[in-house]
């Protein structure tokens, strides 16, 4: 309708200087085309992308947060680990799961004959516990071995047979019904394979190193495809967001 008002010399250059306008040019409002310094676009980039950087750690963190409690009540449900134990250490001294209160422990149990998976893992253990000490400010781990061959692994060999590992790695052992009932508390398998010419036999067991907080309890365990780094940042994280499984009194 407009156009037809319009003389057809005058059509063109009347269209032109429209569309100029709406696209910020000559004729355009001072101001309504006008793009932002690229200083501040850069800045408004990065301040989207921190911000959504934050986002995403605080919902990695997250999601770590509430596995680790989903994990906890698991294990609270399942009672692993609240039983006590009673062993001997290489030295002939009598140990309790008690007197580990107060400590963060990796724990493995095997035998001193055992021919590769068992010294895999304690090295791996022992990495592990080498791997956490070289960061400052976090608690010391103790490490942990408890035979389930008691009929060979007395407490000289069991003291022999860790000095091959960590230096702080400490050996117990007992009597059949002292182990069993320690394997039983962490729901260990063990079981002694037939006995060959020389009378020397295999141990099949279960291969998990576990972690055992401050009060005791189990707080996580690692398979064999866990490496020392995995089990070294998963006790970090455990040690930065403890809670007791028990609570205070049980």
């Amino acid at each position: 309708m407009f156009r037809a008002l319009l003389p057809a010399r005058c059509l063109r250059p009347c269209l032109r200087r429209g569309l100029q306008g709406r696209a910020g040019g000559p004729g355009a409002t001072p101001g309504a085309g006008a793009q932002l310094p690229l200083s501040r676009r850069l800045a408004l980039v990065a301040g989207v992308g921190a911000a959504a950087g934050a986002g995403w750690l605080y919902l990695r963190e997250e999601r770590a947060r509430r596995r680790q409690a989903r994990r906890r009540e698991e294990l609270r449900a399942l009672a692993l680990g609240q039983g006590d134990f009673q062993l001997q250490d290489p030295a002939g001294r009598r140990r309790r799961k008690a007197d580990f209160r107060g400590r963060w422990v990796l724990l493995y149990f095997g035998f001193t004959h055992c021919p590769d998976i068992c010294p895999e893992e304690l090295e791996k253990l022992s990495r592990a516990v080498a791997l956490l000490e070289q960061e400052p400010g976090l608690p010391p781990v103790q490490p942990l071995f408890i035979t389930l061959d008691p009929e060979r692994d007395d407490a000289a060999a069991v003291g022999r047979y860790v000095r091959d590992f960590h230096p702080r790695l400490l050996g117990l052992t007992g009597s059949p019904e002292e182990v069993r009932a320690a394997a039983a508390a962490y729901r260990v398998y063990a079981s002694a394979g037939p006995r060959d010419e020389d009378g020397d036999y295999v141990v099949d067991h279960s291969v998990f190193i576990y972690l055992l907080g401050p009060d005791g309890l189990l707080l996580d365990y690692y398979g064999r495809a866990k490496t020392d780094a995995q089990i070294a940042r998963s006790v970090r994280q455990h040690m930065q967001s403890y809670q007791p499984v028990l609570d205070p009194g049980e």
